[in-house]
């Protein structure tokens, strides 16, 4: 029997995508190993969204000719994407998919000839499948690809190509596969998922909750990252209610200084986000937002910079993602002037790390007394890990809990990250 491996780097969609070529490859009768045992077939699901993504896919593709120099190395994702020829050259890959190709990977083994197609031109979802989750109680679930947004600094939606989103009736059916299979909790995922439905003459992405939600064995909804601009009364009215969507919402910011915003193509302003997190604070007390941050922006001053420091510390979040700003050629922010230096990119990084990791710590201990209800994702006989709906990770000293149970516990303590809870 050949063995394989996969290696994934990037957002959920690459997760999702790996997962469903590992059942691919499963069905044809190949044994799955770790990504740093010996293989036979190497697949690294490559990305590029920043220099320091495309570095590792690299790495990786290099790693695994080192682990076994007579295998068969395919290089697929969005480094593959967009820089086939190169990727090919530096890395020595047998095989070069584009992200178009995944869905087909078993026929591209066989034939080993290299597929790189026009993402750009491409007008219909690329349906691939899962029944299962390596996470088994928690699932991604890919419905929507691609990106119109362009902002000035994202390569994206040049390797993504434009919106196309998947049949409600799919989309339905592999959820209720998964809920055969265990998976309690789904996190509906996409390159730009608020663009699911432009696309479709009927669903829209409230639509997929309120189908979801209907499915019995499925017990939490999560949404991945959204634009402020979503958050809307209506929405808010609409998603209320269906019981089984978590309040947490990934609401993606980038900057909370407005110049930097007009410059970065991002279609809100720092009130128009201020206005979306009131919105879900006001409907839900339990509620809790994440974000992302692009920290040395071309331009950003000193000044901008602290009123984006600002700004954050002012929604109180549970958590913030920080990422050096990253040049990606192709794209408008590749060529703007004023870059700044490394040096104070990681000065700004550092303070909006210690921030988030404040905010953290004050958010959680809003919480310190009260009930919630914990997810058990992983129990090793004597503490069981999971998150409450809100994503707070949680930590119970319990050996007779089960792993994929939800359990009425007590938040007691608040530790570094996580909080402890008792069962009540």
């Amino acid at each position: 029997m050949k063995k394989f491996a996969v290696a994934t780097l990037g957002c959920k969609v690459n997760q999702y995508e790996s997962n469903s070529m590992k059942q691919m490859l499963q069905e044809k009768g190949y044994e799955q190993v770790s990504f740093l045992d010996v293989a036979d077939i190497y697949i690294i699901n490559t990305c590029t969204v920043t220099e320091m993504a495309a570095k590792k896919s690299k790495q990786m593709t290099r790693k695994a000719k080192s682990l076994n120099s007579d295998s068969f190395v395919i290089v697929t994702g969005c480094l593959a994407q967009n820089s086939p020829d190169e990727i090919k050259k530096q890395t020595g890959a047998d095989l070069v998919l584009g992200n178009m190709e995944k869905s087909e990977i078993i026929s591209y083994i066989s034939s080993q000839e290299d597929s790189v197609r026009d993402i750009m031109k491409m007008r219909f979802y690329d349906n691939m499948h899962i029944t299962k989750s390596d996470e088994r109680t928690r699932a991604y679930v890919k419905i929507q690809d691609g990106c119109v947004n362009f902002c000035s600094y994202c390569i994206i939606p040049y390797v993504r190509g434009p919106v196309r989103s998947r049949e409600l009736e799919d989309i339905i059916n592999e959820v209720i596969s998964l809920s055969e299979n265990d998976v309690r909790e789904v996190v509906l995922t996409g390159i730009h998922l608020d663009s699911y439905g432009a696309d479709l003459k009927e669903s829209t992405l409230t639509d997929v909750i309120r189908e979801l939600n209907k499915i019995e064995k499925i017990d939490r909804i999560r949404l991945s990252s959204l634009e402020p601009t979503v958050i809307t009364p209506s929405f808010i009215s609409e998603v209320n209610k269906y019981g089984k969507l978590c309040h947490q919402f990934h609401l993606s910011l980038q900057s909370g200084c407005d110049r930097t915003l007009k410059e970065m193509n991002r279609k809100y302003t720092a009130d128009d986000f201020r206005k979306a997190a009131d919105l879900i604070y006001s409907n839900w007390t339990d509620s809790a937002i994440t974000t992302d941050i692009i920290v040395g922006f071309p331009g950003e001053t000193e000044q901008d910079f602290l009123k984006s420091l600002e700004f954050v510390s002012s929604i109180g979040f549970l958590k913030v993602h920080v990422f050096k700003f990253s040049r990606r050629k192709g794209t408008k922010a590749y060529d703007m002037k004023d870059q700044v230096s490394a040096a104070v990119k990681d000065d700004r990084s550092r303070k909006m790390i210690e921030l988030s990791a404040m905010m953290t710590h004050s958010f959680m201990n809003r919480f310190i007394g009260q009930k919630a209800e914990v997810l058990t994702e992983e129990h090793d006989g004597k503490y069981s890990k999971g998150h409450t709906r809100n994503y707070i990770p949680v930590v119970i000293e319990n050996e007779n809990l089960q792993l994929n149970e939800i359990y009425e516990v007590i938040l007691t303590k608040n530790k570094k990250g996580y909080m402890t809870g008792e069962v009540y």
